[in-house]
């Protein structure tokens, strides 16, 4: 039987089990694939922690990125077919699918033929990235040249996605990172500017390289008590969205800011692009139109066997990557 990754509680890394489990035929709407790489994702750690937008009933699967080969399609599928070269874009829930496993199936509307340029591996780590950034920043800020985007916890895979496409659609990303470790590999990612924020006034160093007229949009998945002079930062009219929650405390606002610049202060979950089956095609068409270009390249930090699961969590955890974790099947 094939192996599959489960776990049976909530924790750290270590409730992780490679398990031999029974993948039941494709489904009506379902493609199924034989899995070449895995992409790791923050959201995947916060599922298993317990700590996510919903709780996990047991055994769990989880997983939402993977590439590999077309095993077996489903009734009223004939857009795929066997032996085809797929990766699979977060478009449902941990409920429904889990792509840690060598068999997995996945609904076909989140399964797409990428590029060939594409390794499995480059694949794997694609979709999450790149979907989630284009979301927020072309479909619903509608980025476009000349405007400038503050990028927090820049050194992320959506960080990294976020400044490509700044760079592709001709704006200014501005990488903020916590300390001057990661401020050569940002700038080599891509980075217009690099601000160290715990080594640097964030809104004064902003409005500096603004000449004062702040940022529009604000990319962001902490949170916290930085929030305040990300806002601050912000320019008239400015958009500032949080996409995740690596710090649980809710936010404090400087009311006169918001009022002042009439700011949005805008929630935003990928799910909002991928379960609507027209922003979806239109993602697709970009985020491959960039593929095919050379202008969106994932930057995969490290790569683990799936023996090594439970490993690639600890190293996800630890945040000393650049980039995205792959787990090689």
């Amino acid at each position: 039987m094939p192996r599959t990754v489960r776990f049976h509680e909530t924790g750290g890394p270590d409730v992780l089990k490679i398990e031999d489990v029974d993948v039941r035929p494709p489904q009506p709407g379902e493609v199924q694939i034989r899995t070449k790489a895995l992409g790791l994702n923050r959201a995947e750690a916060m599922y298993r922690a317990g700590q996510y937008t919903h709780q996990p009933v047991f055994p769990a699967i989880l997983g939402y990125e993977a590439a590999g080969v077309v095993e077996a399609v489903g009734e009223g599928i004939t857009v795929f077919a066997v032996g085809d070269t797929v990766s699979v874009i977060p478009a449902f829930s941990f409920e429904q699918y889990g792509l840690y496993g060598e068999l997995v199936n996945a609904p076909a509307h989140a399964v797409v033929k990428h590029p060939d340029t594409l390794s499995f591996e480059e694949a794997a780590a694609t979709w999450m990235m790149f979907a989630t950034a284009y979301g927020a920043l072309v479909d619903i800020a509608g980025l476009k040249a000349g405007d400038t985007v503050l990028v927090r916890a820049a050194s992320s895979s959506v960080g990294l996605a976020a400044i490509q496409i700044a760079n592709f659609v001709g704006a200014t990303p501005i990488a903020l990172t916590r300390t001057s470790n990661k401020r050569q590999a940002l700038l080599e990612a891509g980075a217009k500017h690099v601000i160290a924020t715990e080594e640097q006034d964030l809104t004064d160093e902003v409005l500096k390289l603004t000449d004062g007229k702040g940022a529009r949009i604000a990319f962001d998945p902490v949170g916290g008590p930085d929030v305040p002079k990300i806002l601050k930062a912000l320019s008239f009219l400015g958009i500032f969205f949080q996409y995740g929650a690596l710090s649980t405390e809710n936010l404090s606002l400087p009311v006169m800011d918001v009022l002042g610049k009439d700011l949005t202060i805008r929630g935003y979950q990928l799910f909002e692009i991928t379960q609507d089956a027209d922003r979806l095609a239109k993602a697709k068409h970009f985020i491959l139109d960039g593929l095919t270009q050379g202008k969106l390249k994932p930057q995969i930090a490290k790569t683990f066997p799936l023996d090594q699961i439970v490993e690639a969590h600890r190293y996800m955890e630890s945040n000393q990557q650049v980039g995205k974790i792959v787990v090689t099947v």
